[in-house]
């Protein structure tokens, strides 16, 4: 656990007086208090309940409130009362939901959770609450420590720079590719990626209503993402449609590459798409695509910003054995600190990464804590038959079994190759028909039936789910099911 210690010094050093307090038992008592009283408030919710008809009007003024200083509506009804147990929240107007969203995916450990919350008290304790470059105390070194050792295990990763978001995770991973590979200025993307709201990231993710009105300085090149569909209805004689499917993509790639000489900095990849659908892709793809990368000296910039430690291996590039061909890596949300790490070959020079702010002491000390809690092995969270992987078994086989009661609700489609997908803890069923407006419409029917979910895709659209499963039961699936189950009743019954 993150804290301010006489260890952080070097060995004969006087201890500090930062250490002395961290050290208090009175500081340590106060903590166990909180703690504890936590515990008990957060263990009277064990079960989804509907809202109160006492806090109606006082819940809707509060929406109103919302509405008014965003400029526009939430998207969902969603204000927290501030307590939650591990899956399930409570919201301001008394119901209890199970959260299968986590904040796109930030609350991996669910809410109300007791060594986070030890985590973070002890991380309000410094004396800073932002660390920057010009001054940081040893938490976010210790979280960069922490996050390198493992991210070095199976890659050439070497360095890290933390950042508050992963718009700016990315901004960084950008400007160290172009440091790089001066003059370069073309940028190589998946169709449908989606990379941050900045101004560069909105340009550069495939989504053009999220760029309405910014100017189009960036030259981005898309390629596209495989398709399983698309590759069963590729396969023809003895040549298979994955294959064909490749040597398609790898001679799209090679045309850029000739179209445009020395002109690419990067080449973005999401080994597991998070807007773009939850889309996977078997290893030969990316690895054909990451030789002619390499060939043409084009930087291989790994972004598992919303796939980090949910598949079945803590980084999806040790899960597809590609880690020796990442030079540049961002990761956040789950880690609460975003962060960009590079190789030696990648590290730039003085001044190109900079910035007042890193994050805050408490996020450096409960993203360490989650970083050391998904790399226990004890924990059992890893592997393919670890919990993870068992977790999406469970959610494949509820989707499907409420299929076959209810097959009218589960049409074929052309565009997608199966109803249920992603990987880990990235999961997505695809009901209606993938259509935008139905699935749209059944998240806030589900929203209505105790389960808080999402959409991702661009055509085909999915409902798409990121469950705390850190701290979810394999035995709360059936009543998770029951919800889902509920909800899409609810949606087919008032017309999609």
């Amino acid at each position: 656990m993150t804290t301010i210690s006489a260890t952080h010094l070097p060995a004969g050093s006087t201890t500090t007086i930062g250490a002395q307090l961290a050290a208090s038992p009175a500081v340590e008592a106060a903590i166990d208090q909180i703690v504890r009283e936590a515990r008990a408030h957060s263990a009277k919710l064990t079960d989804i309940r509907p809202p109160s008809a006492e806090l109606k009007e006082t819940y809707e003024q509060l929406m109103k409130r919302a509405a008014d200083v965003r400029g526009r509506a939430l998207l969902y009804p969603y204000i927290g009362s501030g307590i939650g147990n591990g899956a399930l929240v409570e919201l301001q107007d008394g119901s209890v939901k199970w959260d299968l969203i986590s904040g796109i995916g930030v609350h991996f450990f669910g809410h109300s959770d007791a060594d986070l919350i030890r985590a973070g008290l002890r991380g309000a304790m410094s004396d800073t609450l932002q660390h920057g470059n010009l001054q940081t105390n040893f938490e976010p070194i210790e979280f960069a420590e922490t996050l390198l050792k493992l991210a070095s295990r199976k890659s050439r990763l070497k360095y890290c720079y933390s950042s508050t978001s992963g718009a700016m995770a990315n901004e960084n991973a950008l400007k160290v590719c172009y440091q790089k590979h001066a003059p370069a200025s073309r940028v190589l993307a998946f169709k449908d990626c989606f990379m941050g709201r900045s101004v560069t990231m909105s340009q550069i993710g495939d989504a053009a209503a999220n760029r309405v009105g910014i100017p189009l300085t960036t030259l981005v090149d898309y390629m596209p993402f495989y398709d399983e569909a698309a590759a069963r209805r590729m396969g023809a004689g003895d040549i298979s449609g994955q294959t064909r499917f490749i040597d398609m993509a790898v001679s799209h790639l090679r045309q850029y590459a000739e179209r445009y000489p020395k002109q690419h900095a990067c080449f973005i990849f999401e080994l597991v798409q998070g807007e773009g659908g939850f889309n996977t892709a078997p290893r030969e793809f990316f690895l054909e695509l990451f030789k002619v990368c390499r060939d043409a000296k084009i930087a291989i910039w790994d972004d598992e910003i919303q796939s980090f430690g949910r598949t079945t291996e803590m980084f999806a590039y040790e899960a597809m054995d590609l880690g020796d061909w990442v030079d540049v890596f961002c990761v956040g949300k789950m880690t609460q600190v975003c962060a960009t790490l590079f190789t030696e070959e990648y590290n730039p020079g003085p001044g190109l990464l900079s910035g007042t702010f890193t994050s805050t002491t408490p996020a450096f000390a409960m993203g360490t804590r989650v970083l050391q809690r998904l790399a226990d092995p004890a924990a059992g969270f890893y592997g393919s038959g670890g919990a993870f992987a068992r977790h999406h078994a469970a959610f494949a086989k509820g989707i499907r079994d409420i299929a076959a009661r209810n097959p009218q609700w589960f049409p074929p489609g052309r565009d997608y190759a199966d109803i249920v997908g992603g990987s880990g803890g990235m999961m997505k069923f695809t009901p209606f028909g993938g259509k935008k407006d139905a699935i749209n419409k059944l998240c806030k029917h589900l929203f209505d039936a105790g389960v808080i979910a999402f959409y991702c895709g661009h055509g085909p659209y999915h409902v798409r789910m990121l469950p705390p499963l850190a701290v979810l039961s394999e035995s709360d699936w059936p009543r998770i099911m029951s919800c889902i189950e509920k909800g899409l009743a609810s949606c087919a019954a008032a017309g999609v």
